[in-house]
Parts: structure tokens; C-alpha cells; sequence
């Protein structure tokens, strides 16, 4: 007897109705669940491809961990703590970098720059910025000139400097002594450098106003000796990143922190997450709006059916009995358009993965078109199926207590 409802909601599922506006309002429920179940779907595996392209440009310019200071601003001694750090198993380079604010000007256009000093032989290693190179000069390594530095391409076009010949100078406050009002230039400690070549992470955070250059051009600059503000590593091949972090913050001592490049990137993998969810939030309001369309149809349907309800209590069946094939109605509505919407889309994530008929433009490094990013995953389609059976849930709920209430 169980069986029964289901398989007369089965049949009303599938067969004509008297009245054509029940059939298309039935057509129209299932295809606003399967369009808002695909659009949910479409969307989780966006914000996923974000991640991995995120995950993947943090190969470029993230080091795999970076020691700071847990106090202050700067290692006292960066370049003897790189050293210490290269003798642990696990580590193939560790280099000191020095990062801080300064002015750049060019041909009467200034602009406040970050100015980072690196070794240029070691980042290389550390980092793939060699790769990031968009102008066809050259690395900091290979240079010729004196001072050689790599500009990032947003502050190349703020500057217009696309002319390697040409030097950029480059002020900074001086940190220690008087500030005289009546000679301002002289609180400022000012030098040159010469653009090698531009580069292009695709991450606002360098590519906005970055200079990459010598460390010892930076320290004189900045006025300090050996310290750095970071000691950038990269581990050897096939290193447990996590071991030889425990080991690296054991022997330097609680004075350091040490990160990893997830670590480093943290606010921007969380403002991902949020995105993500917030948007799914938003688009299950979307699927309780389509449910809306389930409620109509079956209290159509309800209206429809009253003399075969009559029929069916004259059989025997009981209220509850006959609620029910209204309540597994509501089931099978909401079952073929979350299949029908799974299936779409993941069937567009795929295609898009594959052959990435939708672009961004110039969105990858050399300035081409970029697909738009996309990662199936199946976790996203099972929490796709929660407020769909939620959903549900609450459809059945009124379907059977209008049905009730009609008998």
C-alpha cells in the first residue's frame, strides 16, 4: 500500500493532463529548478577555477615559506639568518629580501612605489619571476646596466617608462636624523635605477607600483646595513613543506614567524570562500523562488485531481495515503529538475574546462585572452542537493496539507 502513492504521482507526473495550463505550469517548475540548480552548479565551479588560478599564480611570486620578524619591521641580521636557515634539511635556497615604501619619479610623473631588494641569483630560484617578463629586456641577473630593475606593468604605463635607457629615481625618507623644514630634499635619501624589463603577475598586490631591484642598492637607500624584512625559501624537491616549517621555527627560535604560500595568501583565499558562499546563498534564495512555481502546480493539480481523490478514499485509501501522492508529486518535480540541472550543468563546466568558449580579456600573463576558469567538483554537486531537499522538503509539506484540506 505504501507503494501506491508514489506510483500515482508517478503517472500524474507523466500523464496528460485535462487542463493544458496544469501541463505547462508543471514543464515551467521543473525547468526553473533545473535552471537554478545549473546555475548554482556554474557558479561554485567558477569561484573554484578562481581558486586554482589563484593557487597556480601563487607559484610565481610566492616563495614556498617566508620568515619575518614577529616584532618590528626588519631582521637584524637577515643576511646571517639566511645563512642558518640553508644548512636545514629540506632547504635549497633562502634568501633575504627588503621591502619598504618609497617615490618614484620620471620625466615630472611620481608615483608612491614598493620597493623591494632582492639577491637577484637566489629570488630567481626562490620565485619564477624570470618568467613573468613581458617587455623583452632582460632579468635582473643578466642585466648590463648599473641598478638594473624590474618595473611591474601597472607602474610602467603610470610612469610611461617603457624606455630602458633612461634611469628613474627613486626617493626615500631618511630614517634616522633632523628634519630640517627649510631644506625638505635634504630628508630624503635619493638614487636611480634602470628599467631591465616589465613584468606581469596578473596579482594586484605587485603589480600596482612594484620595483624589484639589488638588495644593496636598497639597503643604501634605506639606510641599514644587513637587515632584511624577509628571508624567502624555497625547499628542496619533494620536502614536506609542514615538517620543514616545524623545523625551521624550531631552530631560529620564537622571534620569527614562518609561512607557507597558503599561509601568505590567506585574506585572498577568504574573500574567495565568502564570495563563493555568499553567492550560493543568494542563488538558494533563487531556488526557493522557483519553488514557488512546484506549489502552484500541485495545488493546481490538487484541484484538478478532486474527483479522483474522491475515488481513491472510496477505495480505501486514507488521507494520509492520499496526501502522499500529492507530497511524492511534489518529490518527483523537484527530482527530475535537480537531475536535469546537475546534469546541464556540469556538462557546461566540462565543456568550458575543456574548450573555453567564454574568455577574459587580456587575462593571462602575455596579455591574451584567458578562458574563464572552471573546476568541477563533486562536492559541490552533493551541497548542491542540500537546500534542494530542503526545498523539497517544505514543497511536499503544503502539497500534502492542501491536498488534506481539500478531502
Amino acid at each position: 500500500m505504501n507503494s501506491i502513492p508514489f506510483i500515482i504521482a508517478l503517472r500524474y507526473l507523466f500523464g496528460k493532463k485535462s487542463h493544458s495550463a496544469v501541463n505547462a505550469i508543471a514543464i515551467v517548475s521543473v525547468a526553473g529548478v533545473a535552471v537554478a540548480t545549473a546555475a548554482v552548479v556554474c557558479v561554485l565551479s567558477v569561484f573554484n577555477g578562481f581558486q586554482s588560478v589563484l593557487t597556480d599564480r601563487l607559484d610565481t611570486l610566492s616563495p614556498d615559506l617566508m620568515v619575518t620578524p614577529r616584532e618590528g619591521k626588519t631582521i637584524a641580521d637577515g643576511d646571517s639568518l639566511a645563512a642558518a636557515i640553508r644548512g636545514i634539511k629540506g632547504v635549497e635556497v633562502a634568501t633575504p629580501t627588503l621591502t619598504d615604501n618609497a617615490l618614484g619619479f620620471y620625466e615630472g610623473r611620481e608615483t608612491p612605489v614598493t620597493l623591494k631588494g632582492v639577491i637577484p641569483e637566489e629570488y630567481s630560484r626562490v620565485t619564477a619571476i624570470d618568467s613573468l617578463l613581458v617587455a623583452g629586456g632582460s632579468t635582473l641577473s643578466k642585466a648590463e646596466s648599473s641598478n638594473p630593475a624590474l618595473l611591474s606593468i601597472g607602474l610602467a604605463y603610470k610612469l610611461s617608462m617603457f624606455d630602458y635607457g633612461r634611469p628613474l629615481l627613486v626617493f626615500a625618507p631618511k630614517r634616522t636624523g633632523r628634519f630640517n623644514p627649510a631644506n625638505p630634499a635634504a630628508a630624503f635619501v635619493m638614487d636611480s635605477v634602470y628599467v631591465a624589463d616589465v613584468f606581469q603577475s596578473m596579482q594586484d598586490t605587485y603589480d600596482e607600483n612594484c620595483i624589484f631591484t639589488d638588495i644593496s642598492l636598497v639597503r643604501d637607500l634605506l639606510l641599514y646595513d644587513r637587515e632584511a624584512t624577509a628571508i624567502e625559501i624555497r625547499t628542496t624537491q619533494g620536502a614536506d613543506i609542514n615538517k620543514t616549517m616545524e623545523v625551521i621555527s624550531s631552530k631560529i627560535g620564537p622571534d620569527y614567524i614562518v609561512k607557507d604560500r597558503l599561509m601568505l595568501q590567506e585574506v585572498n583565499f577568504r574573500m574567495v570562500q565568502i564570495e563563493k558562499w555568499m553567492t550560493f546563498l543568494l542563488l538558494f534564495f533563487i531556488l526557493v523562488i522557483a519553488s514557488f512555481n512546484i506549489v502552484s502546480t500541485l495545488s493546481m493539480l490538487v484541484l484538478e485531481k478532486q474527483d479522483s481523490m474522491q475515488t481513491m478514499s472510496a477505495i480505501g485509501m486514507n488521507r494520509r495515503s492520499i496526501a502522499g501522492v500529492f507530497r511524492w508529486e511534489s518529490v518527483l518535480v523537484s527530482l527530475f529538475g535537480a537531475i536535469i540541472g546537475l546534469v546541464l550543468g556540469a556538462i557546461l563546466c566540462l565543456l568550458q574546462e575543456k574548450f573555453g568558449f567564454i574568455t577574459i580579456a587580456n587575462g593571462s600573463v602575455d596579455g591574451t585572452d584567458m578562458a574563464y576558469p572552471v573546476r568541477l567538483e563533486t562536492m559541490d554537486l552533493l551541497i548542491t542537493l542540500v537546500p534542494i531537499a530542503f526545498i523539497t522538503a517544505i514543497c511536499a509539506w503544503v502539497a500534502g496539507s492542501f491536498a488534506r484540506s481539500r478531502l
